[in-house]
């Protein structure tokens, strides 16, 4: 199951892999700072090659073509599962090198979705590229199998779009009159909408967690960077605490959405 390759924006804001489009087009962005932290932290579909090619000036800031990388989305299969008391460590190889992945151990659910995550099988991660004495790894915040392998193919698409987006198009953009200038840099929203959005959907999710996602793919949600208490989810859509917790898991399981400052706020994926 995967979800809607939409462009929110920017390429590097591309929501493949389980993303609906963003609607910040909706909310301006109080200044250019500001929507360079919203940048950094979009999450960005890269392949392992590229991962290891990313120019750094140190271990914490990377940067793909004139864009900086801090979450990242990436598909391949599965090597050298290493299980530890606090921390699962595998490497997941997609054709084009391999990505070194962690995950550290906090809850119950946190094993068991790692012991779901068996060698040789294709998954998809998302998480955070960090660097340690030069070498760079990912540390997971949502993993699963691929369950569908035409996934495999788009991602590659969504990697070779967003490349030749941030390292021409975008660039381009740049150049034209200061207003479209000034829309290009401003939340990246220049981007045209994608023409695989007809084929992706979010099938598989229920009508409850659809609500969910509509509700913090708002724009206010979308520009907080602590997302949406599970309180203020609830008397929105006027859903019973218990089955909301469960529709939230469901969520974060599955990518499109994940916990921030605690385990009662959450946020989508979209533009993370």
């Amino acid at each position: 199951m995967y979800g809607n390759s939409e462009f929110d924006g920017s390429a590097a804001a591309f929501m493949g892999g389980g993303f609906m489009p963003s609607q910040a087009t909706q909310a301006p962005e109080p200044s250019f700072s500001h929507s360079r932290n919203r940048e950094s932290r979009c999450l960005l579909p890269l392949t392992a090659k590229q991962i290891h090619d990313l120019a750094s000036n140190d271990e914490l800031n990377f940067i793909s073509d004139g864009v900086e990388v801090t979450n990242v989305t990436v598909v391949g299969r599965v090597y050298q599962k290493e299980d530890k008391a606090s921390e699962y460590t595998f490497l997941v190889d997609d054709g084009t090198g391999q990505i070194e992945c962690n995950r550290w151990i906090q809850e119950s659910v946190d094993a068991d979705e790692l012991a779901a995550i068996l060698i040789g099988m294709y998954v998809r991660v998302h998480g955070q590229l960090r660097g340690l004495q030069g070498r760079r790894f990912i540390n997971i915040f949502s993993v699963r199998p691929v369950t569908d392998f035409n996934e495999i193919t788009s991602h590659f698409v969504e990697c070779i779009y967003v490349h030749f987006y941030n390292n021409r198009l975008r660039k381009g953009l740049a150049t034209q009159p200061h207003s479209a200038t000034n829309n290009t840099l401003k939340g990246y929203q220049a981007a045209p909408p994608s023409q695989f959005s007809a084929h992706f959907g979010t099938d598989g999710v229920s009508n409850i967690g659809q609500m969910i996602l509509n509700l913090l793919q708002q724009p206010a949600y979308l520009a907080n960077e602590d997302g949406a208490h599970r309180n203020v989810i609830a008397q929105h859509l006027h859903i019973p605490m218990n089955k909301l917790m469960e529709e939230l898991q469901s969520l974060v399981d599955n990518g499109f959405i994940y916990s921030t400052i605690d385990d009662d706020h959450y946020k989508s994926t979209v533009n993370a």
